[in-house]
Order: structure tokens, then sequence, then C-alpha cells
């Protein structure tokens, strides 16, 4: 057994607002999507994003505020999760449920928002998406500037530092023109102007969510997004000193290396390496892990992904319908929107309980101890070995035979691992 050196509770910056006065801050940005939420939650039905026109002239008469404010604040409580789209029905999410009384679920809400930035403001028309994801990428140095200065910052300098972030990702990507040029012109030089452009444009975005206020060619990180980037550059830290060094790993040999974890230090090191990357890519790269062939590494990326919250619940809820995906997605989501973990199972039909149960020995099978199969067990839906044996050989799961062959070989009962075999050989050879 390793023991691991417990390290002291890092202090916010000096002049950091106390929790409760940053979550009234984070209450103010969001006052008005909390009063759309809370209408849309009470049986008006807006309807699936974005609103239909009906329903943003109600919310707008009701309200009193501009179709506009409207549309805005409808995507802030979406992507903050204070609302939650089902079919052609709005719930209230959780956090709206606790917004009065819980200052971290009002914060986690907050963040959610400030890592959806992007998302809030509409990127400059005519630019080429690669460029607006250039930029995105750069934003979180331009971040850490701005809270080491700990004060106003001038645009120019900014604006200097995105363009070496840029010119740097060109580089790490080997971005070399083929073919005769007229004259090679550095990647600053020519994109002066359209990083002005975009610098503009993600200064505006991050202002829009309450992270930093614009003055005269300079830019001040506000309270809480002081906050908020002070956090992810500490998770980057801890990640950094880990033994394992998870955060410059991938999302598979990160989870990986959690795999062995209790729960607490494992969701610390999955925050870690989500602090150090844009949600949208972390999200895909988790999802990538999730469809690959190792069933220890799906179950474990959604767990990440449930450290990652609202702004992977489009996603999540996009991928219910591929099989291999849907029981782990439908409990992600049920856990989202509330449903207490032990009771979360209750959504999964016989048949997709049945089809997690193999590849939860799938897994077990490949990474787990002999004893661990055979309590597996337990955990079947079915009442009795023989209706598990018939349901996992109708489930279809690419893992049946060897499970069933793992687990024959694992079970002490003799009688019993001989049912498990010939099940397994039925299944191998198509036979009932």
């Amino acid at each position: 057994m390793t023991t691991r050196r417990t390290r002291p509770a890092p202090r916010p910056p000096e002049g950091t607002p106390p929790p409760a006065e940053l979550a009234r801050q984070a209450r103010t940005v969001l006052a008005d999507a909390v009063r759309i939420a809370h209408w849309a939650a009470g049986g008006t039905g807006p309807g699936s994003a974005p609103l239909a026109a009906q329903a943003l002239e109600r919310a707008a008469a009701a309200l009193e505020l501009s179709p506009a404010q409207v549309r805005a604040g409808w995507d802030r409580a979406r992507l903050a999760g204070l609302v939650e789209i089902h079919g052609t029905t709005a719930r209230p999410g959780w956090r709206l449920r606790a917004w009065d009384r819980d200052d971290s679920a009002v914060l986690r809400g907050w963040v959610a928002l400030f890592d959806a930035w992007s998302l809030v403001h509409a990127s400059p028309e005519g630019v080429e998406a690669t460029a607006v994801a250039e930029a995105i990428e750069a934003v979180p140095q331009v971040l850490s500037l701005l809270q080491l200065s700990a004060g106003p910052v001038t645009v120019p300098a900014l604006l200097d530092l995105l363009g070496q972030r840029v010119a740097e990702l060109h580089e790490e990507r080997c971005e070399v023109p083929y073919g005769p040029q007229e004259r090679p012109v550095p990647v600053g030089e020519r994109s002066d102007g359209l990083n002005a452009l975009l610098l503009d444009w993600a200064l505006e975005g991050l202002a829009s969510v309450g992270a930093l206020t614009l003055g005269a060619g300079h830019a001040t990180l506000t309270p809480l997004g002081n906050w908020a980037v002070w956090v992810k550059l500490e998770q980057i830290c801890v990640a950094a000193q880990s033994p394992a060094g998870n955060i410059e790993q991938s999302a598979a040999d990160m989870l990986l290396g959690c795999a062995r974890l209790t729960p607490g230090p494992a969701r610390a090191e999955y925050r870690a390496w989500l602090a150090a990357r844009t949600v949208g890519s972390a999200v895909a790269e988790l999802l990538a892990v999730a469809r690959g062939e190792d069933a220890l590494l799906r179950g474990l990326a959604f767990e990440a992904l449930r450290v990652v919250g609202a702004p992977a619940e489009p996603v999540v809820r996009s991928v219910v319908t591929e099989a291999p995906l849907r029981p782990y997605a439908l409990l992600w989501l049920a856990e989202y929107e509330g449903t207490d973990p032990d009771d979360a199972q209750d959504v999964l039909s016989r048949e997709e309980a049945t089809w997690l149960w193999v590849d939860t020995a799938a897994a077990v099978a490949d990474h787990g101890e002999t004893g661990l199969l055979v309590r597996h067990l337990d955990s079947a839906v079915q009442g009795t070995v023989p209706a598990l044996l018939e349901e996992v050989r109708a489930a279809g799961h690419p893992r049946t035979v060897q499970v069933l062959v793992a687990l024959a070989a694992a079970h002490p009962d003799p009688a019993l691992a001989k049912a498990v075999r010939r099940a397994a050989f039925q299944v191998h050879t198509g036979g009932v």
C-alpha cells in the first residue's frame, strides 16, 4: 500500500471575497437566467431551444424583458444547469432547486457558464472555425496573465500574448505551407488583424458572463473571474505534483491511472485533467475512450463526465442512441437530473440493465480479481442464474462468451460453473 503526502488546503489570493459574497455576485450575473428558468419550469412550456417565437413573446411579456434579454437568459439558464429540456418539456435543474440555499451550487452553475463563454457570445461573422477554435484554446493563457497581474492589463499586452500562443499552436501542429511562396510571412504578422478581432470577441464574451470588466484599452478580472481562474490554476498545480502526473496523459491513460483510486482522489484527478483542457475537447476525448473496447475505461469515462457536469449534458444526451453507451448515458442523465444514485438503475429497461451487467463483468474480468466476478452475480436484476443466463444470451453483448467463460472458471460451484460453460458454448455456436 502506498501513502500520499497530504497537501495543505490552498488559500485563494489575498483580497478574494468569501464564498458567500462570490455566490451573491454569481446570483446577480445570472438573475435574468434564474427568472426565465422559473418561468419555464412553471408549466408555460418554452419548448426546445432555441425558444419558439410564441414562447419568446410570452416570456418577454411575463417577465418584462426584451426578446433579446429573454433569448440570452434562456441560453444562460441551460448552460448553467438551471433548466433542462426533455423533449418539448422544460424542467427545473437541480441547481435551480438549490439556488437560494446552496452557495456551492450557485458557484458551480456560474463556473459552468464561465466555461461555456464561447457559446454565449456568437463568434465574429466571416471568420473560419479553425481560427475561432485557436483563439478559444489560447484564452486560458490570457486569463492566467490577467489573474497573475492582479489588476488591469492593457489590450496590446493581451493581444501580444494571444498572438504568441496562436503561433505556438501552429508550430505544434507543424503547419508549414507547401508550394511556392511569394514571401514567407510570420504567422503573427499575417494574423494581427484577425487576432485583434478575436481578442475583442473573447474579452466581450468573458465580460458578458461576468468574468472580467472592460475599460478604455484594458481589461480586469472581476472577483468571480479571478477566483475561477485561480481555482483552475490550482487544480493544474495539484495534478502536476501528483505521482502519476495524469494532467499530461491522454484520456485513456489518465483513466487507467485513476482506476485504483478511491472516488474522492479520482474525482480530484479528473478535475485537474479537465482544467487543463477546453471542455469540448475533453468531453470528445472521454467519449472516444468510452466507445472503445475496454469496458473499464467506458465506465470510468462516464465517471469523469460526471465531474464535467452541465457542459457535458447535451453531448451525453446525444449518445443515448448508441447501444454500447446508452445504459451509461441514461444513468448519467438520471443522476444529473437529481435522481439518487441508488435509484438511478430504475431508468434502465431489463435489457439495458442486462447489457450493462455484461459490460461491467467484462471490466472485472479484464482488470479485477476472480472473487469480484463471482460477487458480481449478486448485482444482476434477474433473480436466478438460469434467468440471468437466458437474458445474457439474448443481450447480444460482444463480450458475452468471454465473460461467461471467465465466470465459469471462477465460480466454486461445479454445477453452476457447468451451466455457465454450457451457456457460453451456446452463445459461441449460435445455439439455443
